[in-house]
C-alpha cells in the first residue's frame, strides 16, 4: 500500500500523467474513502493470514462465495433487487463451494474463517465503492481511486501491525525480511492493475470478467502443480467447477443489468470516469496480487 501511495503520487503530482479526478472533499474523505481503505487493509490482513492455514487452491475456491456476499449486502444497503433468478444464481455459488470444501482433504477452519472473513470484508469495501460513486457523486479513475485510498489503508494495515505482530517477530530468533521479494510483490500488484485498467479501457468489462475466470482456474492448477500442501481431488474440481458457473451467470446477469440502468452513459464516459464495475474489477485484482 505504501508503494502503491507513492507510484500514484508520483504519476499524477510529480509526472502528471494522469490528472486526478476533481471533486474530492474533507467529508466525502472521511465519510467514504476511509472505510473504503479500512475494508481494503481488512480484506489483505484476512485474506493473507488464510494462506497459513489453508493452501492456495482452496482459498481461491473459499473466495467464489464473493459474489454471494455481494449481492446479500448490496441487497441489505438497498443497492441490489432480490430476484428468484439472483437468488438462483448464489444458490448454486454456494452448493459448488459446500462441495468443493467438502472435498477438501486437510481443511482448517481456522483458515476458513480468515478466508470467509476476508470475503466479507472484501464485498462490504465493493459496496462502499458503489455508494461512494453512485450517491456521493465523485467520478474516479482507477490511479485516482487508488491514490486517495492506497495511503489510508497503509495506515490501517500500520496500526495493529505495530502492536499485534512486530513484538512477536522482535521476540523470534531471526526473521527474515526479503526486500528484493518484496518489491518485486509490490511492483507485480501495481502492473496488474494497470493491466486491468488497460483491459477495460481497450476492450471491455466482459473481457476482464472471462479472463478473471480463467485466473481463477489457472491459480488453482498452478498450485496444485507447484505446492506440495495442495492436493486437489474430484469432488473439489467439480464443486469448484459448478461454483464458477455460477459466478459466470452472476457476470452475464450484472452486465446485462447495468448497461439497461444507464443507456445515455457513454463508452467513453465510463472508462474516463470509472464506472462501479471498472473500479470493481480493478480493485480486486489489487486483492489477488496482494
Amino acid at each position: 500500500m505504501v508503494f502503491s501511495s507513492v507510484v500514484c503520487f508520483a504519476i499524477t503530482k510529480v509526472f502528471k500523467i494522469i490528472k486526478i479526478e476533481e471533486g474530492m472533499t474533507t467529508d466525502i474523505y472521511i465519510s467514504s474513502v476511509i472505510p473504503i481503505g479500512a475494508m481494503f487493509a481488512m480484506t489483505l490482513w484476512l485474506g493473507n493470514s488464510a494462506y497459513l492455514y489453508i493452501s492456495v487452491a482452496f482459498a481461491q475456491m473459499l473466495k467464489a462465495i464473493m459474489p454471494v456476499a455481494v449481492f446479500l449486502l448490496g441487497a441489505a444497503f438497498g443497492l441490489e433487487e432480490m430476484s428468484y433468478k439472483m437468488l438462483g444464481i448464489m444458490s448454486v455459488i454456494s452448493v459448488g463451494v459446500i462441495v468443493a470444501s467438502v472435498g477438501e482433504i486437510t481443511i482448517s477452519w481456522v483458515g476458513v474463517v480468515y478466508q470467509m472473513g476476508g470475503v466479507v470484508a472484501e464485498a462490504l469495501r465493493l459496496i462502499f465503492i458503489e455508494i461512494f460513486l453512485k450517491k456521493k457523486g465523485v467520478k474516479l479513475n482507477l490511479i485516482s481511486m487508488m491514490y486517495y485510498v492506497s495511503p489510508c489503508s497503509a495506515l490501517c494495515l500500520f496500526i495493529p501491525w505495530l502492536f499485534l505482530e512486530k513484538p512477536k517477530m522482535d521476540d523470534s530468533v531471526s526473521w527474515n525480511f526479503p526486500p528484493f521479494t518484496l518489491f518485486l510483490n509490490c511492483l507485480c500488484t501495481f502492473v496488474l492493475n494497470m493491466s486491468v485498467f488497460l483491459v477495460i479501457s481497450r476492450t471491455s468489462a466482459l473481457t476482464a470478467r472471462v479472463t478473471g475466470v480463467v485466473r481463477d482456474w489457472s491459480v488453482v492448477l498452478l498450485s496444485a502443480a507447484i505446492f506440495a500442501d495442495t492436493q486437489l481431488t474430484f469432488i473439489n474440481i467439480i464443486g469448484y467447477a459448478i461454483a464458477i458457473a455460477g459466478v459466470v451467470a452472476y457476470n452475464n446477469h450484472k452486465l446485462k443489468v447495468k448497461p439497461q440502468a444507464n443507456p445515455q452513459q457513454g463508452e467513453e464516459n465510463k472508462i474516463n470516469q470509472g464506472s462501479p464495475q471498472d473500479v470493481e474489477l480493478s480493485m480486486n485484482s489489487t486483492k489477488e496480487a496482494s
